[in-house]
């Protein structure tokens, strides 16, 4: 993902220390680093590393000015005049500030990340995709228990038709009618209803991410830490304390909007009063956002900002393929003829020689690809089974829609004869 991608930007005064002034500028925010660039010359007075940071702290100036501070090794940095307001801006930078320190992504791992072989990329590929696959059976699991209730209500609908269908015959042939023909009828005969099973796992319902966010509600200045919790069936918006305090079903959500590959909107719409709208920014938020992606596919928006994550992120898979078949041809060069290579290695020089030391896959990588392959052929099986059962029940929900569209007609018909 790139690393210049603007988060979010205030403006504020920044207090330079060689000219012993305060100078007018903004406050930028990057997934990586924190930047500040004067107004009037445009010139780049800070810049420096999320993981350089030791502390940001909220302190005063002369007694006086509500400040900003941000430790950078031996170094503070002041900042002060912060719009909307100094909280907001703590806020957003503590957060980013704390999941780069927790996150893999940091210079610690990069530089490791760097000496990775290919067995080990394949592996973080295939970790990922599994992972992506996971998420979508829960999805598909959750829609198989709706599939579920509805049969179990169009069922409950029948059997009140029956009874009204009896109610019906007694107010059209009283019981008291000399001629009533109620004696002479045949028992009803017991229709053969659909039976579908019902998961007790409703009540437990699995979560598919949960990451901190903060949160913004309708005013800029009103922002607070707390968690977007992702359920199959809609998410939830809680504090730092856990208490919920907004959840949207997914019916109820109308749009949800992508600003940048860290920051989306979520709205519900009403008639007559103002509409239900968050605003959450998250270091962790492009986890979420495929999943996001995945459940709510006709009403999520990326907007110009976010539309390079969508790129970035598409990308590797297109590339997945070739990159298999690269290491898997390492693989076989290594394995098929240890002793002797393809073409002779008078011509080949060292870089050529490391290249395909780094094309190789060891034999403890091989068996971990070959584990997370066998998880991904049973889930794929499994998924597959799910599909079935579900077109299953969805031939049984239509039968069962048309036979009960008949019997209100019918009925109605009835009634209308008797008024």
């Amino acid at each position: 993902m790139n690393e210049d991608i603007r988060i979010h930007s205030w403006h504020c005064s920044y207090y330079l220390d060689t000219s012993k002034q305060w100078v007018s500028g903004r406050l930028s925010l990057t997934p990586v680093a924190i930047r500040f660039t004067a107004d009037k010359t445009g010139e780049l007075l800070v810049n420096f590393h999320l993981s350089s940071i030791s502390e940001i702290k909220k302190e005063s100036s002369n007694l006086i000015f509500s400040s900003l501070t941000i430790l950078e090794k031996n170094t503070k940095h002041w900042f002060s005049s912060l719009q909307p307001s100094r909280n907001v801006v703590f806020n957003i930078l503590e957060h980013f500030w704390r999941e780069q320190l927790l996150s893999s992504q940091g210079a610690g791992a990069e530089a490791a990340a760097l000496q990775s072989t290919k067995g080990k990329e394949l592996t973080g590929l295939l970790t990922g995709s599994q992972k992506r696959l996971e998420d979508t059976a829960k999805v598909l699991h959750y829609q198989g228990e709706q599939f579920d209730n509805i049969m179990k209500g169009l069922n409950k609908i029948e059997g009140d038709m029956d009874v009204a269908d009896r109610l019906l015959t007694e107010l059209e042939s009283p019981s008291w009618w000399p001629f009533s023909s109620k004696l002479w009828k045949a028992p009803l005969e017991t229709k053969p209803k659909e039976t579908a099973t019902v998961s007790d796992s409703k009540n437990q319902e699995g979560i598919l991410i949960r990451i901190p966010v903060i949160i913004t509600h309708r005013t800029d200045s009103n922002v607070k830490p707390g968690k977007l919790t992702l359920f199959a069936s809609g998410l939830e918006i809680s504090d730092c304390n856990s208490q919920v305090i907004h959840r949207f079903e997914t019916k109820d959500v109308d749009d949800i909007r992508v600003h940048t590959p860290y920051e989306i909107s979520v709205r519900q719409r009403f008639i007559g009063k103002p509409d239900t709208s968050y605003r959450l920014l998250s270091a962790k938020m492009p986890e979420a956002i495929p999943i996001l992606e995945m459940q709510f596919s006709k009403k999520i928006q990326f907007l110009e900002d976010a539309l390079g994550f969508v790129g970035a992120r598409k990308s590797p898979q297109v590339d997945l393929g070739t990159s298999i078949w690269q290491a898997a041809t390492g693989l076989l060069g290594g394995v098929v003829q240890p002793g002797s290579p393809v073409g002779g290695r008078e011509g080949m020089d060292n870089d050529q020689v490391q290249l395909e030391k780094q094309e190789k896959i060891s034999q403890e990588e091989a068996k971990e690809l070959k584990q997370i392959l066998k998880k991904l052929k049973g889930l794929a099986l499994e998924t597959e089974a799910e599909l079935e059962r579900q077109d299953e029940a969805l031939d049984c929900i239509t039968t069962s829609v048309d036979r009960a569209t008949l019997n209100i007609d019918k009925q109605n018909r009835r009634i209308k004869k008797l008024t």
